[in-house]
């Protein structure tokens, strides 16, 4: 797949994973400067006829010279997959950039929401900034890279967006879509609502519950996967990132009978000195603005997962003042959980193409 630069060649890995498959289509769109896409899976997903530019393709296997010559190599498919062949990746001279949270914690990984560099200081010690080096060489040498989940992300540019005035809690439930299981995830809501309409049994072999118009809190006991460590992992991705350099906010997630797209609701309690005072709304907007998110107004149509379909920056409501609690506000959110997470993952690309 011809992209504009002979010299750049990037796998896909996982290539027929909903987030794979997002993050071919967003190197597309945005004009992603790649001499040629490399789409591997495992033994599965081997010989998937496939499109990519316009261009019939194979789905192919990792062998030992998968990775020769690739300046990158995108893991998205599942965690194991990853850990079984990121060092093969490394060793062939790729950057390997991991969309999976399956490589996170690995020595000298950096977890990198790039649009927050400017927001952030180096933290204090690891590969982002070594005694004697500067940035623009410490980033050069990267090998690793984490590449933060959308609600990650969000959470995250919320923190630091609200860093400068006097934060004294932040709390950030997510409405997460069946579409973070994968396909099977979106088959199964959909057959269940099917079924269910029908006054038929419904299947459970992903989440073991019913998903389907229901709000869970967990999934099932034989579910292979529970909500709670999808928290657990959520949490440690927030505090891997932000190292203590913005203290990490409270993070709860809700499992919501939607497709795609995550929603979220935040609450900020901030100590002001006088509370008749209210946040400065054009502050606070141009926080919002520089940490990634777009800002609706009252008069826009409603933030929604359906709105932010295919956008690669989360939607945001104005502050909203708590009636009960002096200093508390409420914010309401949406964002792509594909999009956002593949923007950024190509954003790390992009930095290190030019550091």
């Amino acid at each position: 797949m011809n992209l504009g630069n002979e010299s750049l060649r990037v796998a896909i890995v996982g290539a027929t994973s909903l987030r794979g498959k997002d993050l071919k289509q967003w190197m597309e769109e945005s004009s992603f400067p790649s001499g040629e896409i490399r789409l591997l899976d495992e033994d599965l997903a081997v010989g998937t006829l496939t499109e990519a530019a316009g261009e019939p393709v194979i789905v192919q296997r990792v062998d030992e010279s998968s990775f020769a010559g690739m300046r990158f190599v995108f893991f998205t498919g599942t965690p194991e997959f990853a850990k079984k062949h990121a060092m093969a990746a490394e060793r062939a001279g790729a950057t390997v950039i991991d969309m999976t949270g399956g490589l996170a914690g690995t020595p000298g990984a950096r977890s990198w929401i790039p649009h927050l560099d400017a927001e952030l200081a180096p933290p204090a010690s690891g590969i982002a900034s070594p005694s004697g080096i500067k940035e623009d060489e410490a980033v050069s040498r990267i090998s690793l890279c984490i590449a933060p989940s959308a609600p990650a992300i969000v959470a995250c540019s919320l923190a630091v967006a609200l860093k400068r005035f006097p934060l004294q809690r932040l709390a950030i439930t997510f409405f997460q879509p069946v579409s973070e299981r994968g396909q099977a995830g979106v088959e199964e809501l959909e057959s269940q609502t099917v079924k269910l309409l029908s006054l038929q049994p419904i299947p459970q072999k992903v989440f073991d519950t019913q998903v389907a118009f229901n709000l869970l809190d967990r999934w099932g006991p034989e579910s292979s996967e529970s909500l709670n460590a999808a928290r657990l992992a959520l949490a440690r991705e927030v505090r891997e990132y932000l190292l203590g350099r913005v203290p990490a906010p409270a993070l709860s997630i809700v499992q919501a009978p939607v497709f795609f797209g995550y929603t979220f609701t935040a609450y900020a309690e901030f100590g002001f000195a006088d509370d008749s005072a209210p946040l400065d709304p054009e502050l606070l907007s141009s926080r919002l603005s520089a940490t990634g998110f777009d800002l609706v107004s009252e008069t826009d149509p409603a933030v929604s997962n359906t709105r932010v379909a295919g956008e690669s920056r989360a939607s945001l409501t104005q502050a909203s003042r708590d009636p009960n609690v002096s200093g508390g506000h409420w914010f309401w959110g949406a964002a792509d959980n594909l999009r956002l997470a593949s923007a950024n993952a190509l954003r790390i690309a992009e930095r290190l193409l030019v550091s």
